[in-house]
């Protein structure tokens, strides 16, 4: 086996709203026709007519994803602006009722609205999936196990939806709980192997219940489309500088796993028991009260969690050029995450007098502000 390129690529999902209600607003067909125009393969509609998709190129390197994706970030703001249009980059819109909403007319769209009924109704969340090159299908499944360790981690520092229908949740990532709802979703099982995972996948394909593994929407998963571990479970964030710092963690997590492999090493692999409470915590409380450590057998505040895992990368982090974006992750810490400070803005409003409507307003104005924010 030739060594992985350790590739990335990084797809996110955005919310369309009008510049003067704040309310989501369809894309209008001219508007996609000019961000394909502009962008090609790079931009599609999604299932909701108020969402638009980005993914960008293969990177070699993070700095090269950071160039596609603001790129690709500028080029929707800028089409849409002239429709009285704004991206927002959050899970959630925090106001808009998703029985208002209608599913883009497609067939994969058409399909998944027959096959999963009033659930998929209530997908009115948007993500962030970071695609990493491995080039050797054992691997990936390899990966992919001890990976999951990790996820928790990256959902926290992720967390952009605390609103649904204007009311706030009290979770970080409100999307999870309406994405759970949906089959073949959450953590991935523990395979032993490549083969295992085929099998697993075939059987469905056999029966009729899915078409190809890209109906399999595990929190992390061998990526149907290419030869990359594509890890799903991040909230999608308003700020372009967080967003790098969490792929780079991503691609630095991978590359740690692969080293310790070659040494004949691996991660321990814990019961999906015990890592879906750390998912929950993640969820519930984003980066606010820490995540347990199973070694340890106690929580961890999360400061100190990230510290530890900027140590455990530093190797992979200098020989993927990406120690600049890892350490940043710190800021993340510093400033809150998205769910941190659209709260935030939501009590100062509520402090200045505004009535409840005018305080979810003020996020929605907040989070197109953000948008930009390293543009």
């Amino acid at each position: 086996m030739s060594e992985p390129d350790f590739t990335i690529g990084i797809e996110e999902e955005y919310l369309l709203v009008d510049r003067d209600s704040l309310m989501l607003a369809k894309a209008p067909d001219a508007l996609m026709d000019q961000c394909t125009a502009a962008l090609g393969g790079q931009v599609s509609p999604e299932y909701l007519q108020c969402q638009i998709e980005i993914g960008t190129g293969v990177c070699a390197t993070i700095n090269e994803a950071r160039d596609d994706l603001r790129r690709l970030r500028t080029t929707v703001r800028d089409v849409a602006a002239a429709y009285n249009l704004a991206p927002i980059a959050a899970s959630c819109h925090p106001l808009a009722d998703w029985k208002q909403q209608h599913h883009t007319e497609k067939d994969r769209y058409n399909q998944l609205r027959k096959d999963l009924g009033g659930v998929v109704r209530r997908m009115l969340i948007c993500g962030m999936h970071v695609h990493v090159g491995l080039n050797d299908d054992p691997l990936r499944a390899d990966l992919m196990g001890q990976m999951a360790y990790f996820l928790p981690h990256l959902l926290a520092l992720s967390t952009s939806s605390p609103f649904w229908q204007g009311e706030d949740t009290g979770l970080a990532s409100y999307r999870l709980t309406v994405f759970d709802n949906l089959p073949r979703t959450g953590l991935p099982p523990q395979l032993d192997s490549w083969g295992e995972y085929e099998r697993s996948v075939q059987a469905l394909v056999d029966l009729g219940v899915i078409e190809d593994s890209s109906k399999i929407w595990w929190d992390l998963r061998p990526s149907s489309r290419f030869p990359t571990l594509e890890t799903r479970i991040c909230d999608v964030g308003p700020r372009l500088e967080h967003t790098l710092s969490i792929a780079a963690l991503i691609q630095c997590l991978t590359r740690m796993l692969y080293r310790l492999r070659r040494k004949n090493q691996r991660w321990r692999k814990y019961d999906n028991f015990l890592v879906a409470e750390n998912r929950w915590r993640a969820q519930r409380y984003g980066i606010n009260e820490g995540l347990i450590d199973f070694g340890q057998g106690k929580i961890i505040p999360f400061p100190e969690l990230l510290d530890e895992m900027i140590e455990l990368v530093a190797e992979d982090a200098g020989v993927l050029k990406c120690a600049t974006e890892v350490e940043a992750a710190r800021d993340i810490l510093k400033l809150g995450t998205s769910a941190d400070r659209q709260r935030a803005v939501a009590q100062a409003a509520a402090d200045s007098g505004a009535d409840h409507a005018e305080q979810m307003r003020a996020v929605v104005s907040h989070l197109i502000e953000e948008f930009s924010h390293d543009l």
